[in-house]
């Protein structure tokens, strides 16, 4: 008899992804769409609901659990969404109730960055570690803590909105000010900071793949973009080092795509700003599990509020 599946939901401002997998982090089904999250919550949910229900019609095995990935600020045991700047609309959504009564099967809802920092903890570059910070560094940026061997949410459910740390008196305005590390960190922020930098070069319709593209091709004013969102986010690293003196920093996103134009640069700022004694014992890391983290991060709360991790 196959083992129990656990039906996950990745919910991003660009994407949204539907998978089936187990507590091994095995991911046996998957679909995804475009999240157009400016119809509002309501379409984007029936949607959702659609991709789920076609996935699951393909399961070889029982669903026994929903599980959430999703952006913050939220409620995270009870599954109430507060407006997560890459979602509008979705202000005070009881999302686990709703999925509960849509699917009758224990729901789990969990911050993305956390998600991340467990599927690595469980399955990626953060096994066997017991003190890790894992950064997202997708549309926003934002962390999950594994201290002393455990999530660290908080006492509000905010620890790990890294993102809205200021790092520089100015910058492109992201998650609610000008300056902040998701600003510098994320795929928003570098190109809304490369349409400050060379206005006339990039408009709105620049992506930060599109400057990444244009790095690649030796372009000196994509190479500067790079450089200063590198030197800021390598400031941002030396802060989260010397705070939180981990064993591993693990990059997502962009952390996994643009090491050379924006990681070793900011590693040489890092090297300079953060202090020697934490610097010395922390490896900053790109994910491991690479572009298939979102769809294992998408399993881990229900393997981590639940307990269904299927342990060695």
């Amino acid at each position: 008899m196959s083992d129990p599946s656990i039906l996950g939901f990745d919910i991003g401002g660009t994407k949204i992804s539907v998978v089936l997998g187990t507590a091994r982090g095995e991911i046996s089904l998957r679909k995804s769409f475009p999240a157009h999250t400016e119809r509002g919550f309501q379409p984007v949910f029936e949607e959702m609901g659609a991709a789920a229900e076609e996935v699951m019609n393909r399961a070889r095995s029982p669903v026994a659990a929903v599980s959430v990935s999703i952006g913050g600020p939220l409620d995270v045991l009870a599954g109430i969404i507060k407006g997560p700047p890459n979602l509008p609309g979705w202000v005070d959504i009881p999302l686990k109730q709703l999925l509960a009564d849509r699917f009758h099967v224990p729901v789990y809802v969990e911050h993305d960055g956390n998600a991340g920092a467990l599927a690595e903890f469980y399955f990626g570059a953060g096994r066997g570690y017991r003190n890790i910070i894992f950064l997202t560094m997708g549309t926003g940026f934002g962390a999950g803590l594994i201290l002393d061997g455990r999530l660290y949410r908080g006492t509000s459910d905010v620890a790990g909105e890294v993102g809205h740390i200021r790092v520089a008196e100015d910058g492109p305005f992201c998650y609610g000010k000008a300056g902040s590390l998701e600003g510098f960190g994320s795929g928003t922020g570098i190109a809304r900071l490369a349409r400050m930098m060379f206005p006339d070069l990039w408009g709105e319709e620049a992506s930060a793949a599109d400057i990444h593209y244009a790095w690649h091709k030796g372009s000196p004013e994509a190479r500067a973009v790079f450089d200063r969102a590198a030197l800021y986010l390598g400031r941002g690293l030396a802060i989260l080092t010397d705070t939180l003196n981990p064993q591993r920093i693990i990059l997502g996103g962009l952390g996994v795509r643009a090491q050379q134009a924006l990681i070793e640069p900011a590693k040489r700022v890092y090297a300079k700003e953060a202090l020697a004694d934490a610097r010395r014992v922390c490896e900053i890391v790109p994910a491991k599990l690479g572009e298939s983290i979102g769809d294992i991060a998408a399993l881990c709360a229900a393997l981590d509020q639940g307990k269904l991790l299927e342990r060695e």
